[in-house]
């Protein structure tokens, strides 16, 4: 079985891409709504949390885990690693190599948390692989919350998005990389922004990609029958409500039972 989780339901973009790549896995989904959001809080906080979830994923038995959310791998996928040697773990990091080898212009902008605007993850990873690409990182306070709240067509998310996105398209990055999983359900409102100047760069196939290797290399190359489970650590029932908002109904095909609450 493959362990996804995220603060919310942001990883369910992951989660998708991981369903088209591997149709036969089981899979288990969890949510830490009790404490998202994960973008404004520290690092030690969002480990805590992160290790907490790992190790209850590995209790139920997931041989894989994902870590789809770029605040959560930026913080806690090494540790997570170190902890579980056992277990194959895969983390979301902003697609910047892609970003910045595809570039024509030479500038890239990433859009991320707060927590990993700031982290010396994402610095690292600009260090080694945006090259000689100019990387502007914009920080977008509030934007995970605007997708937990399914509010996926409000005008005045398209006016910030174009006050922040705006200046660095007038300067030149000609792509944008969505550096938090949940950015990914905002993309039709980016796209009509960035139109015909800049694209958008996602990672949630190449994730799936690299999760599909790790099943392969493992010898279990169709580990289940294409189940998935549902949990939250507050509101599971805005887990289901969230896939038929999101367009996500071939994932509830799949679902074993009803969303369930876990206190971890």
């Amino acid at each position: 079985m493959i362990g996804v989780f995220d603060s919310g339901i942001g990883g369910l973009s992951v989660l998708s891409a991981i369903v088209r790549a591997l149709p036969r896995a089981d899979l288990l989904y969890l949510a830490d709504t009790a404490h998202i959001p994960y973008g404004d809080k520290d690092e030690a906080t969002i480990r805590g949390r992160a290790l907490r979830i790992g190790g209850y994923l590995a209790e139920r038995g997931c041989r894989q885990i994902v870590v789809a959310c770029n605040t959560a791998t930026a913080a806690a996928v090494a540790a997570l690693r170190e902890s579980l040697p056992r277990v194959g773990v895969i983390g979301v990091e902003p697609g910047v190599k892609p970003a910045a080898a595809a570039s024509r212009s030479g500038r890239i902008a990433v859009l991320a948390t707060a927590s990993t605007a700031r982290s010396e993850r994402l610095a690292r990873l600009i260090r080694r692989h945006a090259g000689a690409a100019r990387v502007d990182i914009l920080p977008c306070p509030g934007w995970a919350t605007k997708v937990e709240t399914l509010r996926l067509d409000d005008p005045e998310f398209a006016d910030t998005a174009r006050r922040l996105l705006e200046p660095v398209l007038a300067a030149g990055a000609d792509r944008v990389v969505l550096g938090c999983t949940h950015y990914t359900f905002l993309a039709p409102a980016l796209e009509k922004i960035v139109a015909g100047r800049a694209l958008l760069v996602d990672v949630a196939d190449a994730v799936a990609r690299q999760c599909r290797r790790l099943v392969e290399e493992s010898g279990n190359e169709t580990p289940g029958r294409g189940r998935l489970a549902l949990m939250a650590t507050a509101h599971p029932e805005r887990l289901r409500r969230a896939l038929t908002a999101l367009d996500l109904e071939p994932l509830a095909a799949r679902l074993s039972g009803p969303a369930v609450l876990v206190n971890i």
